[in-house]
């Protein structure tokens, strides 16, 4: 039987008088690529906040390996294998890359490790090994957002949340850094997507889930989802 890595149920999040979570249910197993598709406002982000400790949930319960994280903060869920790609990507910009690669592994105290993982991750982002001295505050948006992967990919996360990875990319840097989620996948990496290209967001994932306005409204494998009609009337433009 496939193991239940986060497990999400009657979430319920507020803030500024608004109700943007409505009471969900979500489930990550191990191995597993989902993804959380919808339009903006749906409540996809505040999911994702509430899930990492950085927004109140005023009901339900978020399980992460059969134990309660509700009321965590970030810090000591990356500690416990659960990190998380904000959407902004939110670097370090007056750091190189090196430097923020080096922050990402800031949990940890094996420094050999870790120097190999660096390795990994200029292998992975050849780009970001060619820029490793430069501030990463004068990167473009797609180097910053492999740096933000990267850079959380170096804490070794059983699971990674990952916001909007392909916002305001061009076509091309999108296309890397989906090959980039499904790669980490591959790599035994589970992985949540919050994403708003829901075509290829369900092309890489194994099942999805559709939210709006605060709720959950389908949920299924995702090949099938995405030629479900209803889901490429909403979602894909057809």
């Amino acid at each position: 039987m496939t193991k239940t890595l986060l497990k999400i149920s009657g979430l319920k999040v507020a803030y500024g008088g608004i109700q943007a979570v409505k009471g969900i249910d979500l489930e990550v197993h191990d191995g597993e690529l989902v993804t959380l598709i919808g339009s903006n406002g749906a409540g996809k982000t505040t999911t994702m906040k509430a899930i990492t400790g950085l927004l109140p949930a005023a009901e339900g319960s978020i399980e992460y390996l059969g134990q309660s994280i509700k009321g965590q903060g970030s810090w000591d869920l990356v500690k416990q294998g659960l990190a998380m790609v904000p959407e902004g990507r939110g670097v370090f910009t007056r750091m190189s890359i090196l430097e923020n690669l080096k922050m990402g592994a800031h949990v940890r105290s094996d420094d050999a490790e870790v120097a190999k993982d660096i390795e990994s991750m200029f292998e992975l982002f050849p780009r970001l090994y060619e820029r490793k001295d430069q501030l990463s505050g004068t990167m473009s948006g797609g180097e910053q957002q492999m740096l933000a992967m990267a850079r959380a990919l170096m804490s070794r996360p059983r699971v990674l949340l990952l916001d909007e990875p392909s916002m305001g990319l061009s076509p091309i840097m999108v296309d890397k850094i989906f090959e980039v989620v499904r790669d980490v996948s591959a790599r035994g990496v589970t992985v949540l997507l919050v994403e708003q290209n829901a075509r290829l967001a369900l092309m890489a994932a194994n099942r999805g889930y559709v939210m709006d306005s605060g709720l959950i409204t389908m949920s299924g494998d995702a090949k099938e989802m995405l030629n479900d009609p209803r889901v490429r009337a909403a979602y894909l433009g057809e």
